[in-house]
């Protein structure tokens, strides 16, 4: 792939995985109640349950971070400025160790049954990998690849 041709790329690919983050919080705002949050939470102790609402509610203002910062540093992170470098690396490696933790982690067995599930959890792999790919290859590029930087 020619540096023109890397750079058209990416340029349309920051704005849909910017874009994508906000698709996965829409998936993520079903959680609660299709996994049946409600029932399953009153069995905790108060704290404990306060504690998985207080790590879910920072994985989502995480996840609405990453969106943000690539669309308003759309242009930094296509020159490949080295702080959104630097942000980049770190959004791959999150999504490089979502999808790890689901696939070493998580077993089968644990998943929710039924077809929506299956087709929800496949394409939200499936969009994890891209954002995971499009962050880890914009680095690659910029750093090693990338001629006449």
């Amino acid at each position: 792939m020619n540096n023109s041709l890397a750079q058209r790329f990416f340029d349309l690919d920051l704005w849909l995985i910017g874009g994508a983050h906000f698709v996965i919080l829409f998936a993520s705002s079903q959680v609660p109640y299709r996994l049946g949050w409600k029932k399953d939470l009153r069995q905790l102790m108060p704290f404990n349950r306060k504690v998985l609402w207080v790590q879910g509610g920072f994985t989502v203002l995480t996840i609405i971070a990453f969106g943000t910062l690539t669309l308003l540093l759309h242009a930094e992170l296509l020159r490949g400025d080295r702080a959104a470098l630097g942000i980049a690396c770190f959004i791959g490696i999150y999504w490089t160790t979502r999808i790890l933790v689901d696939a070493f982690y998580f077993s089968h067995a644990d998943w929710p049954k039924g077809t929506a599930f299956i087709v929800g959890h496949a394409l939200l792999t499936l969009l994890f990998l891209v954002l995971a790919a499009s962050y880890v290859g914009l680095f690659v590029w910029h750093v090693w690849l990338r001629p006449n930087r």
